[in-house]
């Protein structure tokens, strides 16, 4: 590279996005390392002539590299070749069709050898609400019906579609079968909506190599394959999130399109059947449709009449519709996982005096609160939260809660980042895919069973759960370095002052925000959406600088 390129290159002037970016990294890569190893940023403050001189150093270097990637990003462009393949010719004339038939076909050794679902714990307790067992969901609620086993806990439209399924199967006499039922539904619903990513490529241009990349990702890396056959419900919902990623980018992009009707009807079906699918899916719509408005004044009106429509029946859902059914809506405990963590951490390295103790008490059961924290989850801490406690003893815990954030600042501050680094840094992993069998619904009568392929299975397990750590391709499925994709596409969007471009990204910035406020750290199916997603968005980022 010429000395003057170079010189232009590392320019501090008019690079202030670049700057802010590496700051972001370098302060991730320090921060992640400390809280890994010890608990804390005591890495980072024991020594802090020697932490401030690495940090210079790093920022230094990332900084260069993100200028030198924006350079590349900038001219980088697939070579085509001259000779086009009879492959190509199909796949550019049939992208959707040749796309989900080469995916289904790579999908089904994981398909035959987890037959007929994986199924972890989550969904089993779903299966048990549908089928009126006891379960620790409907034990978490006070209920409005006892006899009614089902919340709103897990997403209850899944519930039902999960529920339904087994009953087929429970009445023709193989519930094996009526499980299988669920996996087809939702093995086709996936792979038709990553086809329908790589169809999209096409309409934007996108270069055959880069879609024909993406096709290799979908049906070869494992997290598709496994997470097709688990019973999840972040799986549909990834898919929701993944077409609702589609139309802010092209709403965008086409803003002087004029939706139609039936445009407007479809979208506002997906936007219901994203807060179906997912509780917190309605925050993404709250944070995101608004922006959506501001820059497409053509449909400004039709749009907005839609956030409305979507807004009513959002309330009336919740407040009409499952109140009517006697489905009572999940604990409030759910939404209180930073707090409780916090509270869980001072308690055991704090000494609390009479009343502190009787509030807290009343909230999270003191007799073993210190011993039941654990850093990175926050599921023992909640499991004791007391679901009579009522609106006057929560806001005189809340009252507490800040009193004794005044006085240990640090502690909070250590609880909360040990519950959510790993969301933030590449080199922090966590379980990847589920594979084990479950017998939770076994035990309740249910004939659920894997068949006789153990070795086949074995080794499909392995690769699984190896592959995140298979050096650069396994990065692929870091939870980690896909938070720092996803900056890197917000920032170089900035770089070339592509600013609304940026709305496109916001679902996955706040499905991140949503990470930060759940129980686990670094829990790949809660960060799914914007994983999923990820090929596409750099995708879409190209197009969008490019034009």
């Amino acid at each position: 590279m010429p000395m003057k390129k170079l010189k232009e290159i590392l320019n501090f002037k008019n690079k202030i996005s670049v700057s802010i970016l590496g700051l972001i990294y370098s302060s991730l890569l320090i921060l992640g390392n400390s809280y890994m190893k010890k608990g804390n940023a005591s890495l980072v403050f024991n020594n802090l002539i020697k932490s401030i001189i690495v940090f210079i150093f790093v920022f230094i270097l990332f900084r260069t590299i993100i200028l030198f990637l924006f350079d590349f990003m900038d001219k980088f462009k697939f070579k085509e070749s001259k000779n086009i393949s009879w492959f190509r010719k199909i796949f550019d004339k049939y992208p959707f069709i040749v796309s989900i038939i080469v995916i289904l076909i790579l999908w089904l050794p994981y398909i035959i050898a987890f037959y007929p679902i994986i199924l972890s714990p989550d969904p089993s307790f779903q299966i048990k609400q549908y089928f009126g067992i006891p379960n620790k969901y409907s034990d978490y609620s006070i209920m409005i019906d006892p006899s009614v086993t089902i919340t709103n806990h897990h997403p209850v439209i899944h519930t039902l579609l999960l529920g339904t399924s087994l009953k087929i199967g429970n009445i023709i006499g193989n519930d094996n079968l009526g499980l299988f039922i669920y996996s087809i539904i939702q093995i086709l619903i996936l792979s038709s909506v990553l086809s329908f990513t790589i169809k999209y490529m096409k309409k934007i241009n996108t270069s055959y190599k880069y879609r024909l990349l993406a096709l290799f990702i979908y049906a070869l890396i494992p997290m598709f394959p496994m997470y097709a056959m688990s019973a999840v419900k972040d799986v549909i919902f990834s898919c929701l999130i993944i077409l609702y990623i589609i139309f802010i980018y092209h709403i965008l992009k086409n803003k002087d399109l004029k939706l139609s009707n039936i445009n407007l009807l479809s979208v506002l079906f997906l936007l219901i059947l994203i807060v179906l699918f997912r509780n917190n899916g309605f925050h993404i719509i709250l944070l995101s449709f608004p922006l959506i408005l501001f820059f497409n004044k053509k449909n400004f009106k039709k749009l907005l009449v839609i956030f409305l429509l979507f807004l009513t029946f959002n309330f009336s859902y919740n407040n009409i519709i499952l109140k009517s059914f006697k489905i009572t809506q999940g604990s409030v405990r759910e939404m209180l996982s930073i707090p409780f963590q916090q509270t869980a951490r001072y308690v055991k390295y704090n000494d609390l005096d009479e009343q502190e103790y009787r509030v807290y008490d009343k909230i999270l059961d003191m007799s073993d609160l210190g011993s039941r924290y654990e850093p990175e989850i926050s599921d023992p801490v909640k499991n004791k939260y007391n679901k009579y406690a009522t609106k006057d003893d929560l806001k005189e815990y809340f009252k507490y809660w800040f009193i004794d954030l005044t006085k240990d600042p640090v502690t909070y501050i250590d609880a909360t980042i040990n519950n959510t680094y790993g969301y933030f840094y590449p080199f922090k992993t966590n379980w990847y895919v589920y594979y084990k069998y479950e017998t939770l619904i076994v035990k309740d009568g249910f004939d659920y069973h894997y068949n006789n392929l153990n070795k086949t299975r074995d080794v499909l397990t392995k690769f699984s759960k190896s592959f995140p750590y298979i050096p650069i391709i396994g990065l692929i499925s870091n939870v980690g370095f896909n938070t720092w994709v996803l900056f890197l596409l917000i920032f170089y969007l900035i770089y070339k002052k592509k600013y609304s471009g940026i709305v496109y990204l916001v679902p996955s910035l706040i499905v991140l925000l949503v990470c930060v406020a759940s129980p686990v750290n670094v829990y790949f199916r809660y960060a799914m959406p914007y994983i999923f997603s990820m090929v596409l968005s750099i995708a879409l980022c190209f197009n969008y600088v490019k034009e």
